[in-house]
């Protein structure tokens, strides 16, 4: 582990976003409920890459604050936001700040931010968690079966890898040298790199996110590259 067990004492949430004006609310709205429901600071950051539409304004009348780029690769988003983060917690010991990240087209639970945070006080670095789809408009019948039976993954750990379900301790996530930029697979870099590190990693099966069933898809060979291969 790189820190031993501890409260921590400031939070942040990373948003990278290319043109979702049209999503970002309600996963804004999610996020303040989940700040809401732990009582230390939580600082949301929008990255705001390469967008065309009103995505920055959305982000800041809902509260959060925004970094524009233009680098269109969501390793460099959500590279961006961290260090956007570090900076606003930079009087804070890096082992007792928890830094989280979503999707824009993400609904986390109330519950989402609390249950990392427990997790990291029982000393746990890097916390992984799971999506679900509930929305299938627009896809073939079989689709949520074949998603079904490719995600699912019984008792015990997942095996998945998602930047739109992950929290890490600061501490770690600058011993792993942080999200690399690369347009796909970033999260599993960081993973790889944090692993290495040495770092506490929980493959958490009971901290679920909602993430839209989209199949443009935002990063080459993401969830959306995934859904229109089982849409054949």
């Amino acid at each position: 582990m790189t820190a031993e067990p501890g409260v921590i004492e400031a939070a942040g949430v990373v948003v990278p976003a290319h043109d979702e004006a049209e999503l970002l609310p309600a996963c804004l709205i999610a996020l303040r409920y989940a700040a809401a429901a732990i009582s230390i600071p939580v600082h949301v950051m929008v990255v705001a890459d390469t967008c065309t539409d009103r995505t920055a304004a959305t982000a800041r009348a809902y509260g959060a604050a925004v970094i524009s780029i233009g680098a269109r690769n969501v390793g460099a988003a959500r590279a961006a936001g961290m260090t956007g983060l570090l900076r606003l917690t930079a009087g804070r010991d890096p082992a007792a700040t928890w830094l989280a990240t979503t999707d824009a087209d993400t609904v986390v639970p109330s519950g989402w931010l609390r249950r990392q945070l427990e997790y990291a006080d029982a000393g746990w670095d890097v916390v992984l968690g799971t999506v679900t789809v509930s929305n299938w408009d627009g896809h073939p019948p079989h689709v949520p079966g074949a998603f079904e039976r490719r995600y699912a993954f019984g008792a015990g750990p997942h095996p998945h890898v998602h930047g739109a379900n992950l929290g890490i301790r600061a501490s770690a996530y600058l011993a792993a040298g942080g999200f690399p930029p690369l347009r796909t697979a970033e999260d599993h870099a960081l993973l790889a790199a944090a692993t290495e590190a040495g770092c506490a990693v929980l493959q958490a099966g009971d901290l679920t996110v909602e993430t839209s069933s989209r199949r443009q898809a935002r990063a080459p060979d993401g969830f959306g590259h995934l859904l229109r291969t089982l849409a054949g």
